[in-house]
């Protein structure tokens, strides 16, 4: 990594930094309360004179709630979602993946069956079949990504490990008495792991969007919850009168997606270029 993509990423991490603090925080920086009626103050436009002077900033929408607040707590709702889906895909498939490619046998071949079950149906068509048998809901969301998306990452795992096994000092460590839990836990996890999150950081914007589409569509996290596919969706009807009431979140989007990007790419080449014991391994990152 040169010194030009360093000041991008480090750019990019403070960037991120802000949106976490934002998230946590949001109780505390919001101007009102992004739940509050005001149906007096509904439709207020984008900087005008009437929002700013009641301090709606970035205007209401149809029920005069603040879009600035809702923004502000779309960003917490948002994060949130995908890093409960990313840490526990990670969770499961280094679980699943570690067994299968390290034991081998009988275990490689039932997990990856099972696994070979779920990539064999498109993730869209699988995602709609598993919300319409749990319905909606952020819970169920939650719970349908995860379902959709970890047989990928565990036949990744899977590779990798079946890589790293046959390295010398794997070798060496089982002739130097160490069990499989021990290598598994020192060797094989820290390596993998590496990969995987690079991989799942680059898939958290491709997460985000599924939350965020799932939500504009109706089969997601329901209104009047602050989220951003949801404010999508309420501002549908208003998308010529007032159309900032769907750019907004959808830059927010935008914005976040990109930042996850290329906060992953440049982790990817980053990696790629460390000469590692198994480096070879680093192509499975490539999606």
């Amino acid at each position: 990594m040169n010194i030009q993509h360093k000041k991008i990423f480090y750019c990019l991490l403070f960037f991120l930094f802000l949106l976490i603090l934002m998230a946590i925080f949001a109780p505390f920086i919001t101007p009102f309360d992004p739940y509050q009626v005001n149906l007096t103050q509904k439709l207020l436009p984008i900087f005008s004179h009437n929002a700013l002077e009641q301090g709606y900033y970035l205007g209401t929408d149809h029920l005069g709630r603040d879009i600035l607040s809702r923004l502000i707590y779309g960003t917490r709702v948002s994060l949130l979602t995908v890093l409960i889906i990313v840490g526990a895909i990670i969770c499961i498939s280094l679980f699943v993946g570690t067994i299968a490619g390290y034991k081998g046998g009988i275990f490689d071949s039932l997990l990856m069956r099972f696994s070979d079950f779920f990539l064999t149906f498109p993730t869209f068509i699988l995602g709609l079949f598993f919300i319409g048998v749990l319905g909606v809901g952020i819970v169920n969301v939650i719970l349908t990504i995860i379902i959709t998306h970890w047989a990928w990452y565990a036949r990744m795992v899977r590779s990798m490990v079946l890589q790293i096994k046959s390295q010398d000092y794997i070798l060496a460590s089982k002739s130097l008495g160490s069990s499989d839990t021990q290598i598994i836990i020192r060797h094989i996890l820290p390596s993998v792991f590496s990969q995987i999150s690079i991989l799942a950081s680059l898939d958290f914007g491709h997460m985000l969007l599924h939350v965020a589409g799932l939500s504009f569509l109706g089969l997601g996290i329901q209104a009047p919850t602050a989220e951003w596919g949801v404010m999508i969706n309420d501002a549908l009807p208003y998308i010529y009168s007032n159309p900032a009431l769907m750019l907004l979140p959808g830059f927010c989007i935008f914005i976040v997606v990109a930042i996850f990007n290329s906060l992953g790419e440049l982790a990817r080449d980053y990696v790629q270029s460390i000469d590692y014991p198994c480096h070879e391994q680093t192509e499975f990152i490539d999606k």
